[in-house]
């Protein structure tokens, strides 16, 4: 089968080939996975962490891709999954199903967590296996391509949005403006109505996309809202938005940070951070860690009612390459997918 293949980590240049283009032997289920093949694959930026060595390190060569769409050639007996069934694959490849975390609902902190792409083989190849338990069923609201951003962007950005604890008509603000952050504000419009959405980014190209879809004020990442905000979603893979998020919190305001990993050290930004100005007042500061199976599932139903869609460029395999380096460098609004079969 054709596959890209990440064989060594580095910096992702501009005209460079972080991933080469290779022929691999098709995957071999092992018990209790599903073989599937791969219809078409998102690209992430957390594929640049794991290239450019921000991530636990991936168990290299790897094949990458955490977004996966495509159609069950084969299941285990008895499941729930069948030959031809369109199905997604997403960053959780599995986890243990028996610690504290995963008894509690929270397998995305399972210290056994295993990563799609990272831990095992993942979707930028032509096929693909996966435990049948975390394989997802697609609704047939979504076509392929539109599914593929769901899986990770879109349920990572569902996470954020429930950690916020928001409630109708409070205000929401979305640090960057990304694959994950215009999903976020269609999921956000649909499950809170009357909430106003500030959206922050430098990117005029992403601030006009962001009006389009229904944000009532868009700015520079390090602008002033014109009211102080009770949650901002932090989808940036750079430090100094999250002081000035934290500048745009209301008294009792949670900020959210949507990223695996934070580009560089700059650990002075924070460590520089004006507690009476920008902290206190109960503020506080949450992470989110990977997805659960219940939040691919509950992005994916919600979605497909509300009809949310991703804004897509798509790409072929061959050029996984470029998919990476525009999404490094800035180009083009939305989300980026790679046609795999067509």
């Amino acid at each position: 089968m054709q596959a890209m293949l990440l064989s060594r980590l580095g910096e992702v240049a501009d005209d460079g080939a972080a991933l080469d283009a290779c022929e691999l032997p098709m995957p071999e289920p092992a018990a209790g996975e599903a073989l599937i093949e791969v219809s078409c694959c998102g690209v992430c930026h957390t594929e640049l962490d794991e290239i450019e060595g921000r991530t636990p390190p991936p168990h290299l060569p790897i094949v990458p891709g955490h977004q996966v769409v495509g159609r069950v050639i084969s299941a285990p007996a008895g499941g729930q999954l069948r030959a031809g069934q369109r199905v997604g694959v997403a960053w959780i490849f599995s986890a243990c199903g028996h610690c504290e975390h995963c008894r509690e609902g929270r397998e995305n902190l399972c210290a056994q967590f295993v990563a799609t792409g990272r831990d095992a083989h993942g979707g930028y190849a032509q096929f693909m296996t996966a435990p049948a338990g975390f394989v997802h069923p697609l609704p047939d609201a979504l076509g392929d391509l539109e599914a593929a951003p769901l899986l990770c962007a879109g349920a990572v950005g569902y996470r954020a949005l429930s950690l916020c604890r928001l409630e109708d008509g409070q205000a929401l603000g979305l640090t960057g403006f990304g694959a994950s952050g215009h999903l976020v504000l269609q999921m956000a419009r649909a499950r809170f109505a009357r909430s106003p959405i500030h959206v922050f980014t430098h990117n005029a190209a992403q601030r006009a996309l962001a009006l389009d879809l229904g944000a009532t004020w868009a700015g520079a990442a390090d602008a002033q809202t014109p009211t102080l905000l009770h949650a901002i979603i932090d989808t940036t893979p750079a430090w100094a938005p999250l002081r000035a998020a934290l500048r745009n919190l209301r008294p009792g305001g949670r900020l959210v940070v949507n990223a695996i990993r934070k580009e560089g050290t700059d650990a002075a930004v924070m460590a520089g951070i004006d507690y009476a100005g920008e902290l206190w007042l109960e503020k506080s500061v949450q992470s989110v860690a990977n997805v659960t199976r219940a939040d691919v599932r509950e992005c994916l139903a919600l979605a497909a009612q509300a009809g949310i869609r991703p804004k897509l460029r798509v790409y072929a395999l061959a050029d996984a390459n470029r998919a990476l380096a525009d999404i490094k460098f800035g180009r083009h609004t939305g989300a980026k997918v790679l046609q795999v079969a067509r």
